[in-house]
């Protein structure tokens, strides 16, 4: 997934570079490159930061466990 982030990027910066004016050339850049990245990367990111928040709550709930009920008298 990075290297398709990196050839963007890459190509974003070509364009930038062929821009007449300083401008334009940080517009290029902006509109051409690094929006449309961190959207590819925010879409393309969230299996893992799903499995991540599941993991980290299994793991709270397995640290939650410490048996405080089992003294109850029923």
């Amino acid at each position: 997934m990075y290297i398709v982030a990196i050839a963007w990027l890459y190509v974003a910066l070509l364009a930038t570079a062929a821009e007449t004016t300083v401008i334009g050339g940080v517009l290029t850049f902006l509109f051409y490159g690094v929006a449309p990245l961190s959207l590819f990367l925010w879409l393309f990111g969230t299996p893992t930061r799903r499995r991540r928040s599941a993991q980290r709550s299994l793991r709270e709930g397995v640290g939650k466990d410490d048996g405080s009920d089992a003294g109850s008298d029923q």
